[in-house]
């Protein structure tokens, strides 16, 4: 428990409040990893093992997060993550994290599988959001959901390719979340009833509970444990690299392909005319015993750094990770988790309160290994 008194600040205090709020089948969907969730440990652990120079009796009475990243101009080279069904996290919960990215002065990237549509998100703020897509097996849905991405002045895709299968979660087993068994029902609502706040927030007041960008293909329906079984038949296992093509004859923004941790399917990403790159195992979701995207960072972006934009996904909690994730030769980073924690747990505000945090620990990092921008990073300031 979190004492009631005190501030959350970090992604730990966001994640025990978030813990405290949901019902236990959503936290442990957004919070558990693959098997026996090796790699999401590893992912957060590998960050701990790298340590920072520290150089001291430098002028840095002036530093400047500033950055780019795939050509928007960012107060830190940081975006949110595409997190699927944020919206049942918090009542309308990608439209609350898209207002709180513009505030924090950097990008948000709306799921496939968001609750709220392109068209909502687009209308609750000014700034432009990047978009998220799952390949599905029915290619016209595809296209229809990437012109409406278009319409909504999105001009970057987030291309995930680390999700032929679902990766096999067993929380989410133990939950019973693709189950219409009684028990299984039984035990949701029983979970429900639990959390009468989120019950208000989310379960009245934050209707439709709709897959928004994907509506028309569940027939509307409001069912979470529909949402898991539509995943498992639609995400298409026969995607190759051939359909990065295909993708881009119908896509004439930029493409960012994520999901790559081996240099040889970075180069190839490269070679098919991509703009960027998420080095990422889907924070541990789908192969557990990958190995973290950390430890596989430096070599993708000693290959292919010069000629892609390198971005980093997986374990990254505060300002410190991205630090070092720059230092390794990441463009900028990625969270996921951090922000659906700090959604659940304290709405629009909380993560507000949390990328501000973030954002004067990077600050703070930056002038304590004695630099003064993000752009003087280099490899011999991580040990």
């Amino acid at each position: 428990m979190i004492d009631p008194l005190s501030i959350p600040v970090t992604a730990d205090d966001f994640r025990r409040l978030a813990a405290q709020k949901l019902p236990r089948f959503l936290f442990d969907y957004i919070d558990g990893g693959a098997n026996a969730e090796q790699t999401l440990k590893e992912n957060v652990q590998d960050f701990t093992r790298l340590h920072l120079s520290q150089r001291v009796l430098r002028d840095v009475s002036k530093v400047n997060t500033r950055s780019t990243l795939l050509g928007q101009e960012v107060d830190m080279p940081l975006a949110l993550a595409p997190v699927g069904m944020a919206g049942m996290m918090r009542r309308r919960g990608e439209v609350q994290a898209v207002r709180a990215a513009a505030a924090a002065g950097v990008p948000f990237t709306l799921s496939t599988v968001g609750v709220c549509p392109v068209e909502e998100v687009k209308a609750a703020s000014q700034q432009p959001f990047w978009f998220q897509l799952y390949m599905l097996r029915d290619r016209q849905a595809v296209v229809s959901i990437l012109e409406r991405a278009r319409r909504a002045g999105c001009d970057t895709l987030l291309f995930t390719v680390d999700l032929a299968v679902p990766g096999l979660r067993h929380r989410d087993a133990r939950n019973a979340l693709e189950s219409q068994s009684l028990k299984g029902k039984l035990s949701r609502a029983y979970q429900l009833g639990t959390r009468p706040g989120w019950l208000f927030d989310v379960g009245v007041k934050g209707k439709p509970h709709t897959l928004g960008n994907l509506s028309e293909l569940l027939n509307g329906s409001e069912d979470f444990t529909d949402y898991k079984i539509f995943a498992s038949s639609q995400f298409d296992a026969s995607v190759t690299w051939d359909d990065i093509q295909w993708l881009r004859d119908h896509w004439k923004g930029k493409l960012v392909i994520k999901g790559i941790l081996e240099v040889d399917d970075a180069k190839r990403c490269q070679a098919l005319g991509a703009e960027g790159i998420v080095v990422s195992n889907h924070g541990g979701r789908q192969l557990d015993g990958a190995a973290s995207s950390i430890s596989k960072l430096p070599a993708i972006a000693e290959a292919v750094g010069s000629d892609l934009e390198v971005l980093l996904d997986g374990g990254v909690r505060n300002g410190v990770d991205l630090v070092k994730a720059v230092a390794l030769g990441a463009r900028g980073v990625l969270i996921g988790r951090p922000w659906i924690w700090a959604i659940a747990g304290g709405g629009e505000a909380g993560l507000r309160a949390y990328l501000d945090s973030f954002q004067k620990e990077v600050e703070a990092t930056l002038a304590l290994i004695g630099i003064d921008s993000i752009s003087a990073l280099q490899r011999d300031h991580v040990q």
